[in-house]
């Protein structure tokens, strides 16, 4: 796999659309969340590569980036709240949701 070269946002964007989009449904509220912790264009161009990635593509992407890149624990902390946020917006969690935070938080631990 080659070397991903994103920046930091452009990371934090692309874990928090692949939590949004895991049961294969952005809500509003979701994108509303994303939206405050990203900027517009750094959204729109990781929200593309979301999408077209498979999940198993979406997870070793993220994992490739946590082990080429060194995040603190409190960034690891942020980001999983950040996680569990963009699961809440919405007011339910479904059973994907809360399964896929599971694996994310292991992957990001």
């Amino acid at each position: 796999m080659n070397k991903l070269n994103w920046t930091k946002k452009e990371f934090q964007a692309y874990i928090l659309l692949y939590a949004a989009h895991c049961n294969h449904f952005e809500t509003k509220e979701e994108e509303n969340y994303i939206l405050s912790k990203i900027d517009e264009a750094t959204f729109h161009k990781i929200h593309t590569e979301v999408v077209v990635d498979s999940d198993e593509e979406n997870l070793n992407k993220i994992q490739q980036y946590l082990s080429e890149n060194k995040i603190s624990e409190q960034e690891k902390e942020v980001l999983i709240r950040e996680i569990k946020q963009v699961f809440f917006a919405d007011g339910t969690v479904d059973i994907i949701e809360k399964k896929v935070f599971i694996l994310l938080k292991k992957i990001i631990n």
